[in-house]
């Protein structure tokens, strides 16, 4: 995809190794048995998600491609709104994104501590995941973090449950993260509860 974002006024990030050099179109495409494969526009896969079918939170492990341990997403339970957590291995709360419903469509929003900063950064979902595209603001700077654009159903991915999502990312701006982001919305889709993210 040609479609460029600006740099972002100061990195963003929990996993340096992760941080996009250059706008990069990431391909998030969801697989049968719960997996998602991401790769960028070219086809270099860049991570690797794996869901636990049993699991009654719907875990999602999140790898490097040597198979070093990033988080698990993972849907909290006893909440009003749909919320989904990234955890690294000791359980640490890496990640929140919590959903609500509003007047038209959602709402949703991503917190974070920026392990560059140590400062709160919050993102919110500008748009409707039901729309063909929809942006990831920053809350603060106001800056276009990302834009997930999905790819029209086609008969066999709307029967078997599958998305294809192309995630571009700002320079300066976590990968990881934004797909983490992604994939909690897209379980939160699949409950279905309704469209997602309107502006908060």
């Amino acid at each position: 995809m040609a479609y460029q974002l600006p740099p972002l006024p100061q990195p963003i990030a929990i996993f340096d190794q992760f941080i996009a050099r250059q706008t990069e179109t990431l391909v998030i495409k969801e697989k049968l048995l719960d997996n998602f494969d991401i790769k960028t526009h070219t086809g270099q896969p860049v991570l690797r998600v794996r869901g636990q079918l049993l699991s009654m939170r719907g875990r999602k492990t999140v790898t490097e491609l040597g198979g070093t341990h990033l988080f698990d997403i993972v849907k909290e339970m006893l909440h009003i709104h749909a919320t989904f957590v990234a955890n690294n291995q000791a359980g640490e709360k890496l990640l929140e994104v919590k959903s609500s419903f509003a007047l038209v469509g959602s709402k949703a929003r991503a917190t974070f501590t920026d392990r560059r900063t140590g400062h709160p950064v919050s993102l919110f979902m500008k748009g409707n995941w039901f729309d063909t595209s929809a942006d990831i603001v920053d809350e603060v700077s106001g800056a276009v973090v990302a834009r997930i654009d999905r790819k029209l159903l086609n008969m066999r991915e709307a029967f078997l449950g599958q998305q294809t999502y192309h995630l571009t990312v700002a320079p300066g701006a976590d990968m990881a993260v934004l797909v983490a982001m992604c994939i909690a919305l897209d379980e939160k889709n699949n409950e279905g509860q309704g469209g997602f993210c309107t502006v908060m």
